[in-house]
């Protein structure tokens, strides 16, 4: 017999195989001995009061064996297959394209302008440490894409669109704990992500897939009113149909489709600061006590959300013990992001603070408006060897610059500035508000001068979207996928993104 039962525990109850037996058997009226097994479903955290507990959604197996976890996919040796793919990019959509063709028996040949994911801990440990950029081996190029040293979060709210679960269990097959698949805000972390990748690329790799690094791709061949294949900036040649793949700050892929004559608009997106606080703050806050943190809970995240005169202001990417590095793939331009280990026990926690920006406020006769109101952004928060400009949080609340600043996880220098100096009007006075919001969400905890403020968070999205539709003049073979084409936001999204064009791809093969 299988029961579905759920339970509320104690966060050490719940973190004890042997206690959750007991309370499953007591639940459904029987003894532990008859338990034979329990699987959990689902986990989540019930912090809405000081007693925090765990909801648990479990599967009981009384007298029955439960079946495997779940059914490694099996892929075929398409080694001598005459069917190909390019794939001209290798972060999340880019890699499950690739691993969804092997699966229907197409040979991917990926096509990445960064380097391997070892060479790029390489080349991002040098920009942090010394500032130098590489500009094709940075956090956002190189195998894995911008994904590859993120927190790893795995939640996503486009579930319609495609199966996420296969994503995660195909996250599992190549090396991720099990815990993912139930746990309500999964993650992997920064430490583990890049030997999953490095994974997954051998899966393709050893089942007749290729893998090149290095090759960027500049430009597309076209023969018969098709795509067939794409140029690089080497000047080597690949034949097949595209998937394009690329992610949203390879910008020169938008300018070539643009003279090419296929059809892009502007995207709204979102742009502001990360925020850092000590992590004893937000713990103290969430969990509603002022003394260490239980140790059978986890580093705490939060998600705000407010409107300021009608305009999103909300968190992005919250990085529970985590750190903030530099981002930016091209001189001369200041970006940030937030990464966290898979035990995220950094003293600091972060996340982006973002207001929503509009394409209707700009020329939306443009599609690249919204791409140079970013880029315009980022040039203003620029300082030699991506110094950031930074402010206590209490001091952006005054509106006074800081005269000092405290202790970061950011590990290039920081430089004191009012952020009206650096940011737009609208998302300066949008944050202001915001944070007045959320500082009286936590009962006026929020607001510290121990928060510190560093610009700027500008690639949460994509500010341009390729219309899919428009292809159809130019006929098949080139499939968009992912964060760079504007369909997707974070890892599992454009992973099923990148599926989904996959198997469009092998449905037009059949015909």
């Amino acid at each position: 017999m299988v029961r579905e039962i759920t339970l509320s525990l104690s966060p050490e109850d719940a973190s004890r195989e042997d206690s959750i037996r007991v309370f499953a058997a007591r639940k459904l009226g029987t003894k532990p001995s008859s338990v034979t097994a329990v699987r959990m479903m689902r986990r989540s955290i019930d912090a809405r009061r000081r007693d925090v507990k765990l909801n648990l959604v479990l599967r009981v197996y009384l007298g029955e064996v439960p079946p495997p976890l779940y059914e490694p996919v099996v892929f075929p040796d398409v080694s001598a297959s005459a069917k190909s793919a390019i794939v001209a990019g290798f972060g999340p959509a880019g890699i499950f394209a690739s691993l969804t063709l092997l699966e229907n028996g197409i040979r991917p040949i990926v096509l990445e302008r960064g380097q391997d994911v070892h060479t790029r801990l390489r080349d991002t440990a040098r920009l942090s440490r010394e500032g130098v950029l590489n500009p094709e081996s940075n956090y956002a190029f190189g195998e894995g894409g911008a994904g590859a040293f993120s927190d790893g979060k795995l939640y996503t709210r486009s579930l319609k669109r495609g199966d996420a679960g296969k994503v995660l269990r195909l996250l599992v097959q190549h090396g991720a704990d099990e815990e993912i698949l139930w746990d309500s805000h999964p993650h992997i972390g920064s430490d583990r992500l890049p030997y999953i990748i490095e994974a997954m690329r051998e899966t393709i790799v050893s089942h007749g897939g290729e893998v090149h690094f290095g090759k960027k791709v500049t430009g597309l061949i076209e023969r018969g009113g098709e795509t067939a294949g794409v140029l690089c900036s080497d000047g080597s040649e690949y034949s097949g149909p595209v998937i394009l793949a690329t992610g949203h700050s390879a910008k020169d892929v938008y300018y070539f489709l643009s003279d090419k004559g296929f059809a892009l608009e502007a995207k709204s997106t979102a742009a502001g600061v990360r925020l850092e606080h000590r992590q004893s703050l937000i713990d103290s806050i969430q969990y509603h006590s002022d003394k260490v943190r239980n140790p059978y809970l986890p580093p705490a995240s939060y998600s705000f959300v407010t409107q300021v005169n009608g305009r999103g202001v909300y968190s992005f990417c919250m990085c529970p013990g985590g750190v903030i590095v530099p981002a930016a793939s091209e001189e001369g331009h200041q970006v940030v992001n937030g990464m966290s280990p898979h035990s995220r026990s950094g003293r600091f926690c972060n996340s982006g603070m973002i207001v929503e920006l509009r394409k209707e406020e700009l020329d939306e006769t443009d599609p690249f408006a919204m791409l140079r109101f970013i880029e315009s952004i980022e040039r203003s928060c620029f300082h030699p060897g991506f110094a950031a400009p930074a402010i206590r949080m209490d001091d952006f609340i005054a509106g006074r610059v800081s005269s000092e600043l405290p202790d970061t996880s950011y590990p290039r220098p920081l430089v004191p500035q009012r952020m009206e100096e650096v940011l737009p009007p609208v998302i300066v006075s949008s944050l202001r508000e915001g944070f007045l919001a959320f500082d009286r969400m936590t009962r006026s905890r929020f607001i510290t001068k121990e928060a510190l403020l560093i610009a700027s968070e500008t690639r949460t999205s994509s500010p341009v979207r390729i219309l899919r539709d428009s292809f159809m003049r130019q006929g098949r073979g080139l499939y968009p996928a992912g964060e760079g084409a504007g369909y997707a936001g974070g890892i599992v999204s454009a992973a099923i993104d990148g599926t989904e064009a996959a198997l469009r791809l092998g449905g037009d093969y059949a015909y």
